[in-house]
């Protein structure tokens, strides 16, 4: 007889993002006349793909079609075009090498995936809130006991990510073998110092600890003084794998591409022996991993092209212009607002006495406002919402206006 996995059965019953959705479908058939919904919690970008990278991806496209252009079956590390191109463009002086570069489909995949690598009984932690991936896929693997009525599962460290700290938590008193840290954060956008990733590095030594650091969002970090990548500090090679995607900074959403950075240095000690994670991540994708197709990682290698890059650019500008807009907006109205410089996301205080699915169904069905609550991401998230900055221009304006009309309420958030 054919049994299920009961570890599924210890996940939270509702994910985030469909229990949204399914607010919002509840409102829309109740509501059928409503004005116009504005989606301010939307994680997809709005901008199209860029014009040369559009160029390139249809290129490659038409040479699949000439026999003596196809290609089948790829690397499953990805093609050579496109390492060479992360090495040279994102990585530069920093020494990583093109063949410690692994091109994907997307870093939520890797990072639900690269667990695998690691014992059931590593000891993990998390930032709190961050994003539920981390969590839920460590819960299927078995790495947590059962849920607390706290909320929170046993045999998880949660790393507080609160104003106290400005969202950026220190290393825990005690050891642990997996850390996850997203920088900048999803949902609070805010980044690691390179002291504060310093520390993590330290701490990752001392325990034999791996970071695995969500880079998504890296390329938002307009600031000098932020590192983007966290191999930018001395003696990150030994401890951390760092993954990135182009589906934020190029709108690759839709067409899916993504890499991870697996240092040659970066050992694990087990058994009475080392062992290479790079050789173990290349082993798992040769078996599971059938690579990205060969148009997108042209694509993908377009956006390092001078015309490519400064289309990118062009584009973040635009959200971070929006996340200014925003920013200066809800602060106006009274609200307490972190974030928004660095990524494209807000962090919002809530009104007092006003939990965040609260304030996301009041925004819903009075402002006709979509935005993400901060419960979702944590217990720690509680008492705030998160605003994205990829809704179209438009939509910021005619939002501000309807705060505007409620402000009373809002206002108390600062409280």
């Amino acid at each position: 007889m054919a049994r299920l996995n009961h570890l599924f059965s210890k996940l939270s019953q509702s994910y985030l993002f469909p229990e949204i959705e399914k607010r919002i479908a509840a409102f829309q058939n109740a509501h059928p006349d409503s004005r116009p919904l504005l989606d301010l919690g939307l994680g997809d970008v709005t901008e199209p793909i860029a014009p040369s990278i559009i160029a390139a991806l249809c290129k490659a496209s038409l040479e699949m079609g000439q026999l003596n252009s196809f290609r089948g079956y790829g690397p499953s590390e990805g093609y050579p075009f496109l390492r060479e191109a992360i090495a040279k463009h994102d990585y530069v002086d920093l020494g990583i090498h093109p063949n410690e570069v692994f091109i994907s489909d997307g870093v939520q995949g890797d990072m639900g995936h690269f667990q695998e690598l690691f014992a059931s009984d590593s000891k993990i932690a998390i930032q709190d809130p961050t994003y539920p991936l981390y969590l839920d896929s460590n819960i299927m693997a078995g790495r947590t006991r059962t849920l607390l009525k706290t909320g929170r599962y046993g045999g998880v460290t949660y790393l507080p990510c609160t104003e106290d700290n400005g969202f950026i938590p220190s290393p825990p008193q005690s050891a642990v073998d997996l850390v996850y840290l997203c920088h900048p954060n999803n949902p609070t956008g805010t980044p690691f110092s390179r002291e504060m990733f310093k520390k993590w590095i330290d701490y990752a030594k001392t325990h034999r600890a791996v970071l695995l650091i969500d880079g998504a969002y890296s390329a938002f970090i307009t600031d000098p003084k932020i590192p983007r990548s966290i191999y930018e500090i001395e003696g990150a090679q030994e401890v951390a794998v760092e993954f990135r995607s182009f589906s934020k900074s190029a709108a690759f959403t839709g067409l899916r591409c993504s890499y991870a950075i697996v240092p040659h240095a970066l050992r694990l000690f087990d058994f009475g022996a080392t062992h290479s994670l790079h050789a173990l991540w290349k082993r798992r994708q040769d078996t599971k991993f059938n690579g990205v197709a060969y148009p997108i990682q042209k694509a993908a290698e377009a956006v390092y092209s001078e015309q490519g890059k400064k289309e990118v650019r062009a584009q973040i500008r635009r959200y971070l212009e929006q996340a200014e807009l925003l920013h200066h907006g809800l602060t106006t109205l009274g609200m307490t607002v972190y974030g928004g410089t660095n990524a494209p996301f807000l962090w919002v205080k809530t009104p007092p006495k006003t939990s965040s699915w609260e304030l996301f169904d009041h925004l819903l069905h009075e402002q006709q406002i979509i935005t993400v609550p901060g419960q979702g991401f944590g217990q720690k998230g509680e008492g705030f919402i998160r605003f994205s900055t990829f809704a179209k221009p438009g939509s910021l304006i005619e939002a501000l206006a309807r705060f505007q009309s409620n402000s009373s309420f809002l206002a108390g958030a600062s409280g």
